[in-house]
């Protein structure tokens, strides 16, 4: 019913993003075609443990290390205390990401575009455009520090000493690997995370076991217990860094699930596909932060981690980390993409994943052979996106909550009159919760790179600002504010529901 309900209402979508009928995931090498569009009930497929393979590739990067680290150096936490936090804060942040994720299941298409029922056409353009700099962002990291370990490895095998033209091709081999993996899309993305995860996910194991040997036991069981208000500020700390980051991308590969897989499973699956390997190097990171602070304080953490190891060790650590952070990078820049094309980008999908690797390639060459600081101002800025991000998904939880129904045709539909244009383009409700929950976070937040300060909040210095939490006052507040003032109906929605609503409620 679903289906002959989007084929009468088809005349009202916008030509630039409809998509041919016979458009669909493809197979594993062939060119994802489809793009924003919802996915018909008719090409939909897979199981809810692709989400945990999806999850586990993201979360495999050796990088986890340094933020296992902090926990020890900056929280002053012993070892329990870390992996207690580590639990917490990794599996119950994306834990939330599974919830999220229901709505992709449920309206087949992307995180940013069902937004559009949330917001309005014209007031999902502010979410919409945090989350893709969110994006980009992360991506420059990510091929930053792949190509630091790149060039580290070519010097070791070859001998070959850092130069332009060597970091150059060095960050192309890195986007290149990126820009075919999320290209060609979906299908082949679902197919190297379970493949491709388990290959670098047992050369992982194989260097966290030669790192577990540099551990100074002593020190270790001796370091005694923190605060529990470090233990608090870890959990929060640990969940900013890792699921809040993905929160706004969970549909993105949920799309293409059937409508009948149960939402359970989907939650535990992202849980425990992300918690293992994050569990597991945050809890490393903090077994070698508490014999030894450098981790948590370098520049250069692959660097760093390097020092650790045996010399002869130095390849395989390198393989692994390149690949870890192109399983991760490779998903940011699928979502990316999709989240250019819900800003109106007029363009395919894989040429729109095209546009972001090119920004991303700039950023990387600027941050490599331009900048002088790299990671402490991005990484301020990246913080200061967090609090957006975790206002929308306090309106999104909100919302999803009380059973919304996603109508295919109109979150294609951006011309005026259309469903989702409420008043003037925005869903006046949804957009002001999204404001103040905005300005409350950003009220407990302090922006620094070093002693360089953005950003003070008139409260960054109490017990929320100082551990940073701003992020949590603002999903916290989005959630209330939509929660009260969210009810009644829409002026768009004065007209009864569609059957096609009706059935979706009613699954």
């Amino acid at each position: 019913m679903a289906d002959s309900t989007t084929n009468e209402l088809a005349g009202t979508q916008d030509p630039a993003d409809a998509a041919p009928a016979a458009d669909t995931a493809g197979a594993v090498g062939s060119v994802e075609t489809r793009g924003i569009e919802p996915v018909p009930d008719g090409e939909r497929h897979g199981h809810a443990s692709q989400m945990f393979w999806t999850w586990f590739a993201a979360n495999i990067s050796i990088l986890g290390l340094p933020l296992g680290a902090t926990l020890v150096a900056f929280r002053g936490l012993n070892i329990w205390q870390a992996v207690l936090v580590a639990v917490l804060g990794s599996v119950g942040s994306f834990a939330l990401v599974g919830v999220l994720s229901l709505a992709g299941k449920k309206g087949g298409a992307p995180a940013l575009t069902l937004s559009r029922a949330v917001f309005g056409q014209r007031g999902n353009a502010g979410p919409t455009l945090i989350s893709w700099l969110s994006r980009i962002g992360w991506e420059t990291i990510s091929t930053t520090t792949a190509a630091y370990a790149l060039l580290a490895l070519v010097r070791w095998v070859f001998g070959w000493e850092r130069s332009t033209v060597l970091t150059l091709l060095c960050l192309l081999v890195f986007i290149g690997c990126t820009l075919l993996i999320s290209g060609l899309g979906h299908a082949t993305i679902m197919w190297i995370n379970k493949w491709a995860t388990v290959a670098f996910g047992i050369l992982n194991l194989v260097v966290m076991g030669f790192l577990v040997a540099t551990v100074d036991w002593d020190k270790v069981l001796d370091a005694r217990a923190g605060p529990v208000s470090g233990v608090v500020a870890g959990i929060g700390f640990i969940a900013a860094g890792t699921g809040i980051g993905w929160a706004n991308a969970g549909a993105d590969y949920a799309r293409y699930l059937p409508r009948s897989v149960p939402g359970g499973r989907l939650i535990t699956a992202s849980a425990f596909g992300a918690g293992i390997p994050l569990v597991l190097l945050i809890s490393l990171g903090s077994l070698l932060s508490a014999g030894d602070g450098t981790l948590a304080q370098a520049s250069d953490p692959v660097a760093a981690i390097n020092g650790m190891l045996p010399s002869w060790m130095a390849v395989p650590y390198l393989i692994a980390a390149f690949g870890g952070l192109l399983m991760s990078n490779h998903l940011s820049t699928y979502s990316a993409g999709l989240t250019m094309l819900t800003l109106g980008l007029r363009v395919p999908r894989a040429l729109a994943v095209a546009l972001d690797v090119a920004l991303m390639f700039l950023g990387g060459v600027y941050f490599m052979l331009i900048a002088k600081d790299f990671y402490g101002p991005f990484t301020t800025f990246l913080t200061l996106l967090a609090v957006p991000i975790s206002a929308w998904v306090g309106v999104v939880l909100v919302d999803s909550a009380r059973g919304r129904a996603y109508d295919p045709a109109a979150l294609m539909d951006t011309a005026r009159g259309g469903r989702y244009w409420y008043t003037g383009g925005f869903r006046l409700r949804a957009v002001l919760a999204w404001a103040a929950a905005i300005v409350s976070g950003l009220l407990f937040t302090e922006a620094a790179a070093g002693e360089d300060v953005w950003f003070t909040g008139p409260w960054a210095h109490t017990w929320l600002g100082t551990n940073g939490l701003g992020w949590a006052v603002a999903m916290a507040v989005g959630a209330g504010v939509y929660a009260v003032c969210g009810r009644g109906p829409d002026p768009a929605r004065t007209e009864s529901p569609s059957a096609a609503e009706l059935e979706e409620v009613a699954r």
